[in-house]
């Protein structure tokens, strides 16, 4: 065991951080019980009431932080990470620092003005919160130097990355542009955060007995107006305040955005207004990207980029920003930046695709319409037992639901594709949330073949490459049975082939054409490719 003098500790402005985060919501509540007093016995009254409370929920959130701080520590020796902490319920850790897959920084907006920040060193174990070890606060420079000492190891394999496919050198890879928010407001986030807006101002107008007072308001400024125009005003007016808290959010999170190459080998994502965020990914362990397009972002030609990778923390609260590369940004972007961080001349999830028979289009169109006509017997069903307001609502309703199911199954249907280039398997799908992914070839440890009953008497099937990055599954959907056997077979030749009849046959090209073995349940015969929508 090192001598104690050895150890590390926290910062000891932690007392001052644990007692700013009890002063937020304890000053809240204080604040409402405290109107609620003096309205009705004077303002003395009110604050003999709530101050003391209040006073001695900020210092012992204070004693809370400075507790903490007695009870951890920390050192880094030549081969392992130790953390001990608590006292009444001992910790001890002890991470081999090969072991260690990412160290990000965070600091809100209290840590930043005491110069501390909050390290999360991950192990990539698939344990939730046991594969995260979180050290809060630490001095800022001091946080800086854990994190280069916890990866310095990644040096080593920074040139296999670069010796393996020529890229750019360390640098900036991508940079904040202004021009990117205009993408915000097209999140379903926008309509959400307007009903929420709406939903909390008539819950806060009840507490303060004001709801009737409210509606009233609401009503005079439309006087006269019919109903359908009231409500289509007051949609864009909810539709607005979605999107002003939309924007908002997006650039309290992506504000100031970087991608860097580091020399050690690392990626580094640093982004954040109020709250900053770095984030740093190992190249070495970067197995691919995906190429998301939500939907109303890719009608404006929007994409973002996240990594495929292995070792990312699986118990971090912002599990799903941390393999975000770059936010959504101009389509042309986000596959240049694609092709930069896999060190590609091209992106390949910018390859030609090679579509999905005609059979996965009316899989597509029999889904959609038996959601939308699944909705429509409930309403129903409904109307004929509470009120016939629900019958008029079910053929309303029908009549937008069912073309738009009819639209999107058949944007969903040209967005199938999939594709073999020499290092990577290109697969897409996806409507509302169209993803394209490129996954390296040898990141591909094995394969499951998928046939449901109505997929074998059209001819198609689902073949997912299981990985240990991302997901561990990327599935290439709706292929037909031929091409989907030979892609997997092509792109990772002899794994799957010892599950397939008549082991000796020849398999076509990667990309589907030409025979391929058949499943073990026999051979079914599908119709033929077609070229991918894009």
């Amino acid at each position: 065991m090192p001598d104690d003098h050895t150890w590390e500790r926290l910062d000891r402005r932690a007392y001052l951080a644990g007692a700013a985060y009890t002063l937020g919501p304890a000053g809240g509540a204080a604040l409402i019980t405290g109107y609620w007093l003096a309205v009705g016995n004077g303002l003395g009254f009110a604050l003999a009431w709530v101050l003391p409370p209040l006073v001695l929920a900020v210092v012992a959130g204070g004693v809370a932080g400075e507790w903490m701080r007695r009870v951890t520590r920390f050192r880094v020796d030549p081969e392992r990470f130790h953390v001990h902490t608590g006292v009444v319920v001992r910790k001890r850790l002890a991470l081999r620092r090969e072991r260690i897959r990412s160290v990000d920084l965070t600091a809100d907006p209290v840590l930043r003005v005491l110069g501390t920040a909050t390290v999360r060193v991950g192990t990539g174990e698939q344990a939730g919160a046991e594969g995260t070890v979180t050290l809060w606060p630490l001095r800022r420079r001091d946080a800086e130097a854990l994190r280069a000492t916890l990866l310095a190891h990644a040096a080593p394999g920074a040139g296999g990355a670069k010796g393996a496919a020529e890229g750019p050198d360390d640098g900036a890879l991508a940079r904040f542009d202004r021009r990117w928010i205009r993408f915000a407001p097209l999140s379903v986030l926008t309509p959400a955060l307007g009903a929420a807006a709406a939903g909390g101002l008539i819950q806060v107008s009840e507490w303060f007995g004001l709801q009737e007072e409210l509606f009233e308001t609401i009503g005079s400024w439309f006087g006269l107006a019919p109903a359908v125009l009231v409500g289509v005003l007051m949609g864009v007016g909810l539709f607005v305040v979605g999107g002003v808290a939309t924007v908002a959010l997006w650039v309290e999170s992506w504000w100031n955005h970087t991608l860097d190459r580091q020399a050690d080998g690392t990626l580094h994502v640093r982004r954040g207004l109020l709250t900053t965020r770095s984030i740093t990914l190992e190249e070495s362990r970067l197995r691919g990207v995906e190429l998301v397009e939500p939907l109303t972002a890719r009608l404006a030609g929007g994409a973002r980029v996240d990594a495929v990778a292995t070792g990312l923390a699986t118990g971090e609260e912002d599990k799903t920003d941390s393999k975000t590369l770059l936010p959504v940004a101009p389509k042309e972007l986000a596959d240049r930046v694609a092709a930069d961080v896999l060190r590609e001349p091209a992106s390949a999830t910018a390859a030609p695709l090679t579509g999905h028979p005609v059979a996965a289009r009316g899989r597509r169109l029999r889904w959609a319409l038996a959601t939308v006509l699944g909705t429509e017997a409930v309403l129903v069903v409904l109307g004929l037992l509470l009120t016939p307001v629900l019958l008029h609502i079910a053929w309303t309703s029908a009549i937008v639901l069912v073309p738009l199911a009819i639209a999107l199954a058949l944007d969903a249907y040209r967005s199938l594709g999939h594709a073999l280039t020499e290092r990577y398997l290109v697969a897409r799908s996806g409507t509302v949330r169209r993803a394209t992914v490129a996954l390296q070839r040898r990141a591909v440890v094995g394969w499951t073949v998928r046939q449901s009953v109505f997929q074998r008497r059209a001819g198609l099937v689902t073949v997912l490459a299981t990985t240990a990055a991302g997901t561990g599954a990327y599935a290439v959907r709706d292929a037909a049975e031929p091409d989907g056997l030979a892609l997997a077979d092509a792109a990772v030749p002899g794994l799957l082939r010892p599950f397939l009849v008549g082991p000796t046959d020849e398999v076509g090209p990667a990309d589907g054409v030409g025979p391929a073995p058949d499943l073990a349940t026999g051979p079914v015969s599908g119709p033929g490719p077609r070229p991918a929508g894009r």
